[in-house]
Formats: C-alpha cells, structure tokens, sequence
C-alpha cells in the first residue's frame, strides 16, 4: 500500500490500483450456510454506491454522525468504506437518538427507531437482498443501492485529521485509524497476499481490524465469519485449507 495514504478510502483506492482482482473480502455466516466473495474490484463498486446514496439521497454531509447498528457482515465493512469515502463519522454501536442518521440490521430496529435523521434497513439476506417487506419508516438499502453511481467523488475533500470513527470508547480520525491498522497488521506479520480469517465481532477495535482494517492496510484480505461457533473444529480446518488461511484470530 502506498505510505501516502490516509484514510480508508485512500487504501481502498491504492488495493484498486494494484490488484482489482485479488480478493478482498470473504464472507461467511455459519449459521445460514452463506457464502459470499468479494474482489476489491467489486467490493469498491459497492462501497462507491453507498456513498454516492450516502452522499446525494441521505443528503449526509462531512462530520455528520451515523450510528452503524450491524452486525460483523460484508455490507457492514461496505458501510464503513463508504462513510469514510464521504467524511462521514461511523459510529459502530453509536446512539441512534444523538446520530444524524442511521443504518440497522433486522434485529435494531426498534433501537433504531430513536434516530430522527433519514433511517437504513439492511436485511442481511444472502447476497444483499431486500425485505420481503419494507419496515415502516426505513429505506431498504438493498432497493436503494443498486440505482446508485459505479464511481464517487465527495463533494469536499476528505480531511485525514477529522474524526472518522468511533467504537467502544474510542474515537479515531481517518489518519489515526490507518496508522493504527497498519501497526496492527505488522504486529500480526500481515503483509501482501495474506489470508486473515476472523471470527470477531464488529463491536470492538480488535473486531474491526482484524476483520477489515488490518488486511486492508497490509495489501491483505480477510476471511470474515459470523457465528464462527457453529462450524467446529474440523469444518475450521477445512475452511483454512479451502481459502488459503494464512493467520486466524
């Protein structure tokens, strides 16, 4: 990755440049049975939608607060790619009541409800499919995107020292976020072409950049399981071996 990037989106853009090809992010959720498989090329194209939906329709502007009510998921690390492409605040677990907008899961909705901003209802169906029924004052992501633009430019340039994300009692502009993933996957022995599979939530840090930031600033891709506990030991030591695993956290 180059030394010069400083924000998410500037390492998105740099894995672009070299390798649109090489996977990015591998999803699974064990206890569905679903897979899912996302080149940086593709993961990029919707990371570009959502911030051009985030962006134009929502209206979202830099330093505005999003409260990320979802759970570790392919469409979370979209989400959150796509809030620092527009110099939105992600805030993962934040309060919908105190955010300017929202973006939920099936299970928060209710919690969600509390946001007076423009509200965002994922499904987390496989491959991103839509409720069968919209909830009641909530957009459907899954509706919304696909209509979206294949390429973003923020209205204003993203500034790498205004705050980008907050998780747990952290608070960490794009600039700090980066350095610390970079210093994280160094410390894991990441680097080009490795295979990180992880089973942490996104609720945490440690979550966050094991599942996306860590890979994404080494020249790496991750492995991302939900509900890893339903697999057991030998369909984990299949999975390593099938995707190439080169470190599990």
């Amino acid at each position: 990755m180059n030394a010069s990037d400083r924000t998410p989106a500037d390492l998105l853009r740099s894995a672009l440049a070299a390798d649109p090809a090489r996977p990015m992010v591998t999803f699974y959720d064990d206890a569905t049975g679903e897979r899912v498989e996302l080149s940086v090329a593709t993961f990029a194209n919707w990371v570009a939608k959502t911030a051009n939906l985030l962006q134009g329709d929502l209206a979202a502007e830099p330093g505005d607060r999003l409260a990320l009510l979802l759970p570790a998921h392919w469409q979370s690390a979209v989400w959150l790619l796509a809030c620092s492409s527009a110099g939105v605040v992600a805030e993962v677990g934040g309060d919908p009541a105190a955010a300017d907008l929202v973006v939920t899961g099936p299970d928060t909705l209710d919690v969600a409800r509390a946001c007076r901003g423009e509200r965002i209802a994922l499904a987390l169906r496989p491959m991103g499919g839509r409720f069968p029924q919209p909830p009641e004052g909530f957009a459907d992501y899954a509706v919304e995107v696909p209509g979206q633009g294949d390429r973003f430019a923020p209205f204003a340039p993203v500034d790498p020292d205004a705050p980008a994300l907050t998780v747990g009692d952290m608070a960490l502009s794009s600039a700090e976020l980066v350095a610390r993933a970079r210093a994280d996957g160094a410390g894991l022995g990441l680097g080009a072409g490795s295979r990180l599979l992880s089973g942490r939530t996104y609720d945490t840090w440690d979550g966050l950049s094991a599942g996306l930031f860590a890979p994404l600033a080494t020249g790496g891709s991750v492995v991302l399981c939900r509900h890893l506990g339903e697999l057991g030991a030998d369909g984990l030591a299949q999975r390593v071996e099938s995707e190439r695993v080169t470190l599990t956290v």
